[in-house]
């Protein structure tokens, strides 16, 4: 299959926090340029726009991409949200998965092939083993409404070929480039795009000493959890002042591939 008009929507997973690349916009490249490098090397019309924004909660991508992405005419649409909502102290999942549905069926009707995301399964322990549950309640929605609208599913819930924490940046809330790259094959084999990229593989990762664990522990919490919940408290995201990397349809630069 073909596409000419790629538009990725959705937060800092799509944006590309964590493979960073001080030549793009936003200092990021991410899996969805991935995607669209390779696209591009399919057709001599092809144009890609990214309109995520890191820091972004569903209500938000819906309220301020959506529209955007539909009046671009797109044929080919990634999208990615709720992350951001299932991580707060308090989350109405089914009004959550409303926003949610009525966002795709309207993506949907436009014609252009959709593609959704699950959120990756944390395990029961470490920081993300609280809102475990939630997250396996929020991804059950997200298959129901793929179903119910017929849009295509990169389940990463069901992902255990691959270590995690080896995909994951320092931040231990995003991927690293490894991890852009994991998530760019799943897609392209997802929508039955031919690409050549290799899978990605991690190696048994090393086990750390108690005392090497604490003082790591205790960076990531100095460095990494205690401002993300300065910005809780404070009411502010990541993304005020962060504008789309590509907020219209632009050509790819077929060298970038690889």
């Amino acid at each position: 299959m073909t596409f000419h008009r790629y538009v990725a929507l959705g937060d800092s997973f799509t944006e590309g926090v964590g493979d960073p690349d001080p030549s793009r916009p936003n200092g990021l490249r991410g899996w969805a340029d991935r995607v669209a490098e390779v696209l591009a090397r399919q057709t001599d019309d092809f144009g890609y726009a990214n309109l995520a924004i890191r820091g972004r909660k569903l209500a938000p991508i819906v309220a301020e991409q959506v529209d955007a992405a539909i009046a671009l005419e797109p044929d080919l649409i990634t999208i990615h949200g709720g992350g951001n909502d299932v991580l707060r102290p308090r989350v109405d999942l089914d009004a959550l998965a409303r926003t949610y549905d009525d966002a795709i069926a309207r993506l949907t009707t436009t014609g252009a092939r959709v593609v959704m995301f699950t959120l990756f399964d944390p395990g029961a322990g470490g920081i993300y083993g609280p809102v475990r549950g939630r997250m396996a309640i929020f991804n059950e929605w997200v298959r129901e409404i793929a179903d119910r609208h017929d849009a295509t599913i990169v389940d990463m819930w069901r992902m255990r070929d691959i270590e995690i924490a080896g995909v994951m940046d320092t931040d231990r809330m995003h991927l690293n480039g490894s991890g852009h790259t994991h998530i760019a094959h799943a897609v392209l084999e997802a929508i039955g795009v031919e690409h050549g990229l290799e899978p990605v593989t991690v190696g048994p990762l090393p086990v750390p000493g108690r005392r090497e664990a604490w003082a790591a522990n205790a960076q990531w919490t100095r460095e990494f959890l205690v401002p993300w919940v300065h910005r809780r408290i404070t009411g502010r995201s990541s993304g005020d002042t962060v504008s789309p990397k590509h907020p219209h349809l632009a050509e790819v630069r077929r060298s970038e591939v690889g």
